[in-house]
């Protein structure tokens, strides 16, 4: 669940803030060899402190593998947060979708360049809309102008989550709501993240194989990379295994409401419907990064990147690829990922190109204050410019 150009309340725009982009903080002075040791852990806890009810971090070195948890599994124990628990991954789903376009497009069963009409004949259209303009690459890369379909159906508070919850849409009828607004822009003419992209890619997915987006992801990345924890549900997606209770605050002063079951009006989409653990994230972007998922071609075609608006929340610097964003470090160089977020959690994962160094933040719980909200992300953006960072030295 991402950014949308419609906010029609302040909770809307809480809960789809754009936090598949950090924001940006300033590097801490140099530390020493033993500090930068323990600096982890106390930037795991900066993020409890800040007010996140459960944090786990999970970093791959050359040296090695480090974990770090802090605060609760369950508001109101001492339980600890499993630290190698099951992570709903929200839209960290679409580094694995546009993989499988990728590949089809490497297999020569797509072109980047063929027309969302030309798959998905008359779905684009009305209110200015237009599939006959829309290539896949515009879709990949949020580059399309379609509205985002998320401020249609994210909840206006606790009591609407609750009786909506278990509410399903079709890809067709997501698709639907998009078009019931005009375009942000023309095709092409500039970036803006919507989550109906990566629904229409799905849909363009099946069309091109005969087979559902999670059946092809499987197929072509779990079982080939033996992600055994990570999983692409049809239907309901509950997270299993060991994993912390998510937590979203609806208002400022309201109560956190457990929100761990899914969100059925946009958790089971191509946009954001995977479950996956911190090593298989790791894992994925390792290989990706690293060629063994994609021909070099296609592998440059996803990492050829535009900028990304400098906005609220957005960092300076960041770039967008197709499925895949590259952020900036304090020390040079940078890295690449996808986070994604939704009711009541955070995923950040995040790996150097070469696949040396990897690193998965989750959060647990969301603010219902947008300043507070923000300063989270800014507390996880410190962990993870540190991490990779000091992994450097």
């Amino acid at each position: 669940m991402e950014r949308h150009r419609r906010r029609p309340a302040r909770l809307v725009l809480t809960l789809t803030a754009a936090l598949t982009v950090l924001l940006t903080a300033s590097p801490a002075p140099a530390a020493t060899t033993p500090a930068r040791s323990d600096r982890l852990q106390r930037d795991t806890d900066a993020l409890r402190d800040a007010g996140v009810s459960g944090v786990a971090v999970r970093l791959r070195t050359p040296a090695g593998v480090r974990t770090a948890t802090s605060g609760t599994a369950v508001l109101g124990t001492d339980r600890p947060v499993p630290r190698a628990g099951s992570l709903r991954i929200g839209s960290t789903t679409k580094s694995f979708v546009a993989t499988v376009v990728l590949q089809l497009v490497g297999e020569g069963r797509l072109s980047l360049d063929d027309t969302v009409d030309s798959w998905l004949p008359g779905t684009v259209s009305g209110n200015g809309n237009d599939g006959r303009a829309i290539t896949v690459r515009n879709l990949l890369g949020h580059t399309s102008g379609l509205a985002n379909y998320v401020a249609d159906v994210a909840p206006g508070g606790a009591r609407d989550y609750l009786a909506n919850r278990d509410r399903t849409y079709s890809p067709e009828q997501l698709v639907a709501l998009a078009m019931g607004h005009r375009p942000d822009f023309r095709p092409g003419a500039r970036y803006a993240y919507s989550n109906t992209n990566y629904v229409l890619a799905g849909m363009v997915i099946r069309a091109v194989t005969g087979h559902t987006w999670q059946q092809e992801v499987r197929t072509r990345i779990l079982r080939p990379l033996g992600l055994r924890h990570t999983t692409a549900p049809e239907g309901r997606p509950r997270v299993p295994g060991p994993h912390a209770t998510e937590y979203q605050q609806f208002t400022p002063d309201g109560p956190y409401v457990d929100t761990t079951a899914p969100y059925l009006p946009f958790d089971t989409g191509a946009d954001g419907a995977m479950i996956s653990t911190a090593a298989d994230l790791d894992r994925f972007f390792t290989a990706l990064s690293t060629g063994r998922l994609l021909a070099p071609a296609q592998l440059a075609e996803m990492r050829r990147t535009v900028r990304v608006p400098a906005e609220p929340g957005t960092p300076e610097g960041r770039s967008a690829g197709l499925g895949l964003f590259r952020t900036p470090l304090s020390c040079g160089g940078f890295y690449e990922g996808h986070d994604g977020s939704g009711i009541g959690y955070v995923v950040a994962p995040a790996a150097t190109a070469d696949g040396r160094t990897a690193l998965t933040v989750s959060l647990h719980s969301r603010p219902g204050e947008q300043h507070l909200a923000e300063r989270q992300l800014a507390a996880m953006n410190t962990l993870v410019d540190h991490a990779l960072c000091d992994a450097r030295r």
